[in-house]
């Protein structure tokens, strides 16, 4: 076996697990709030990288589970770090465009100050932290906004949403590239891989959907292409208040990615197409 990968039923995990020489692994065999058990597995299947798939990302409820989410990611990720550095392989690690407070307008580069605004980010920057500390061959990718044809996402909702109403509100304020799973898994065993034989190339990456739109940009693509007649008004993030603030500059600045692993910008447009296709609406 090749590349063993921590999660099963999400958007990433289910992508990945169709690339040959994965093994996913369900929550019956590495329970998330159990590091120890993590642990194991991976000193069980001994594989030559690991990529965590898996995450709490229940960005709302966080505000009230901030421990539970603390643990599933960063007290487990950071054992499953831990435990790779200490069999010399390379882990990688899945983050998010939440570690930044979304100030200003310019593209987060790995290097710029992280500020989280929710719980969730905070959990998954801790995550970074322990996994970097580890110290063995690792990779933290960052990204941002991910659909797929699988599980609960944006594209999925507005599709419902859009084929029983006439118009809907949507934010417009919030500026990020929407990232399609199956680019982040494809992205994922393309730097583990590398990392196996180029352990230097250990670090924090960001990788996002080009070009940036709006959350009702990315409606407005969702509907002409699914041929869907419902009008998107723009509305600012005051307007749809939740209980974890979200950043409204989302932006990740992608460019490491090329000339370290070949990787540019995946057309979230294109991306959008091949996912309604999946989904049978085109």
């Amino acid at each position: 076996m090749t590349l063993l990968v921590f999660g099963q039923s999400g958007q990433v995990a289910r992508e990945l697990a169709g690339f040959p020489d994965v093994l996913c692994l369900p929550r019956a065999e590495a329970d998330l709030t159990a590091p120890e058990a993590c642990d194991a597995a991976i000193r069980r299947y001994g594989p030559r990288a690991v990529i965590n798939a898996a995450a709490y990302t229940a960005v709302d409820r966080a505000e009230s589970e901030p421990a539970l989410a603390h643990l599933i990611n960063a007290a487990t990720p950071g054992t499953m770090a831990r435990t790779c550095a200490d069999m010399g392989i390379p882990f990688v690690q899945i983050s998010t465009d939440y570690v930044f407070d979304g100030s200003g307008t310019a593209p987060w580069t790995p290097a710029d100050p992280t500020g989280p605004l929710n719980a969730y980010g905070r959990s998954k920057l801790a995550g970074e932290r322990q996994v970097m500390a580890a110290a063995g061959p690792h990779a933290v990718l960052r990204t941002s906004w991910v659909v797929s044809a699988h599980g609960s996402n944006f594209v999925k909702t507005m599709l419902r949403l859009g084929k029983s109403r006439d118009r809907i509100s949507v934010v417009a304020d919030q500026i990020g590239g929407p990232t399609p799973a199956r680019a982040i898994a494809a992205a994922c065993v393309r730097i583990a891989e590398t990392l196996i034989t180029e352990p230097e190339k250990s670090g924090i990456y960001h990788f996002a959907g080009s070009p940036d739109t709006s959350w009702a940009g990315f409606a407005r693509e969702t509907f002409a292409q699914a041929g869907i007649a419902c009008e998107v008004v723009d509305i600012p993030t005051t307007d749809y208040p939740t209980p974890a603030v979200r950043p409204l500059n989302s932006r990740l600045g992608c460019s490491l990615l090329e000339p370290v692993f070949g990787l540019s910008r995946p057309d979230w447009r294109q991306g959008l197409h091949d996912i309604l296709h999946d989904l049978g609406e085109i």
